[in-house]
């Protein structure tokens, strides 16, 4: 009798949401055990009230603008402390969506919020895009300085990506090229470069990796097409969950938590077409205490990535991306699977990826910078990741990036100075103390690149029970302290 009454109080606790104590977090066995300090993480409190999207007038029928709709919601829930506003099933086309403190919004399954593809309701505004502080269109779901959010359910969060973004001929198929010169106010830029419109093309000219050459409101708001936003920005929130939902179809990044402390990614699908140019995934910056945990990504660039603000804006930034746990994750495509760089000018220490799957992508493991970036990356820790089909580099550290993919590095025949050395200062770029263990790889162009700078190589690499299927062997210039155990390289 006894043990049924506990089974039973054990049941209406789950049910009714109380924590009988800190043991009932269940993202505490990841932070169990690391090899660096780092605190719990724990979800979001929302208040216990909800509303649905259809109380204040929205119609999920694919058509009618709903910006309005979710605007008042989310004020009426927020003047009332806080809630779960419930999107059900129906396509739900809007504007920006902004979230504020203490909101969930939740996707009920069939739920799918479109958002329009119309450049005149994202205003331009001050903004951080690749590291850099400058102007972006307004992203179509965002936070700022919010604490306790979460965007959860079983739903799908669709950015409408195709109507921003430029495609490379190369990358689709000649039908899929024909029905692009097809579209009204497009353009192929350059032979083989197609750009949505002029002003597309009037900003991308004269630009600097994406950042464009604008002074005036006027120039901005020409180019509007061009500075095409994050499709979800979180700027220094706190206490922020994502599960469960798929998220997709982005106009630039598709995930960008921005100065964030205690994140949670759970259960999530995040997707773009492998054509997506700036399609990356998931782009963790300047964060602290984060979980990326039983996730999915296949994007058109890289699928995880750590980053933390490039050159003089990161290093003034100076916000390191710290206490980082990925566990759990499959990564199908992109450029890489787990990424970090370039722009970790602000740092990036104490990360553990762990039990994940990489198939198919450029890259497995992509370390990447460049002189100029600074910032130090310490405290790496990699084990038990699968691998298949991988089309360059298993593992990769080039401290030579210039804005390509390691396969279009391969392919237009770079071949860095890496032999001259350079002055020591404040933009030299740091990697230290790499332990990457327990890694099986059936299928790579090369098997490993470890290429530093002459005069700061790559300091104290720990490679353990590694076996690795490639065409190439494993490549190391300018690195120091390197121990090798069960290293198996065979070459196909």
């Amino acid at each position: 009798m006894r043990k049924l009454i506990a089974t039973l109080f054990t049941a209406f606790i789950a049910v009714s949401g109380f924590a009988a104590d800190a043991g009932t977090n269940p993202y505490a066995k990841f932070t169990e055990k690391l090899p660096f300090q780092m605190p719990e993480v724990t979800a979001p409190v929302i208040p216990d009230r909800q509303v649905k999207l259809t109380d204040f007038g929205a119609v999920g029928n694919g058509i009618t603008l709903n910006t309005e709709a979710f605007a008042k919601a989310i004020e009426a829930l927020s003047q009332q402390g806080g809630g779960r506003l419930v999107v059900p099933q129906g396509v739900w086309h809007t504007g920006p969506i902004v979230l504020k403190s203490n909101i969930e919004l939740h996707l009920k399954a069939g739920a799918v919020i479109l958002f329009a593809a119309d450049e005149s309701l994202y205003p331009i505004i001050e903004t951080s895009f690749e590291g850099l502080d400058t102007r972006r269109c307004q992203s179509p779901l965002s936070a700022n300085g919010a604490t306790n959010i979460a965007i959860t359910g079983k739903g799908v969060i669709d950015g409408n990506g195709q109507y921003w973004r430029p495609v490379k001929k190369g990358k689709v198929t000649e039908s899929h090229w024909k029905s692009l010169l097809a579209i009204p106010g497009s353009q192929e830029m350059k032979p083989g470069y197609w750009v949505p419109s002029a002003g597309y093309a009037k900003g991308e000219q004269g630009a600097n990796m994406n950042v464009p050459n604008a002074k005036t409101s006027a120039e901005w708001e020409a180019i509007r097409r061009f500075v095409r936003p994050v499709m979800i920005s979180l700027v220094n929130c706190k206490n922020v969950m994502l599960k469960g939902v798929i998220f997709q179809n982005s106009p630039a990044w598709n995930l960008h938590p921005l100065m964030c402390e205690n994140v949670i990614i759970d259960q999530v699908l995040v997707r773009n077409p492998s054509y997506a140019q700036n399609g990356d995934a998931l782009d963790l910056e300047s964060c602290k205490n984060a979980l990326i945990v039983n996730s999915r990504f296949d994007a058109g660039d890289d699928g995880i990535c750590i980053k933390s603000g490039k050159d003089a804006d990161g290093r003034r930034r100076g916000i390191p991306c710290e206490n980082v746990v990925v566990e759990g994750c499959t990564v199908f495509a992109g450029h890489g699977g787990f990424v970090v760089g370039s722009e970790m000018s602000g740092g990036v220490k104490n990360i553990l990826v762990n039990n994940c799957q990489f198939l198919g992508t450029d890259v497995g493991l992509r370390f990447k910078s460049t002189r100029g970036r600074g910032g130090i990356v310490e405290n790496i820790y990699v084990k038990n990741i699968s691998m298949t089909d991988i089309k360059t580099d298993a593992i990769t550290f080039n401290m030579y990036y210039g804005g390509k993919s390691v396969a279009e590095m391969l392919a237009d025949g770079d071949n860095p100075d890496n032999v001259t050395k350079a002055p020591i200062d404040e933009t030299t770029p740091i990697f230290r103390n790499i332990d990457i263990r327990n890694i099986i790889c059936n299928g790579a162009g090369r098997a490993m690149e470890f290429n530093g700078l002459p005069e700061m190589p790559i300091d104290g690499i720990n490679l353990q029970n590694i076996t690795i299927l490639a065409k190439k062997d494993a490549v190391f210039t300018n690195v120091k302290n390197v121990k090798k155990k069960n290293v198996n390289i065979t070459l196909q």
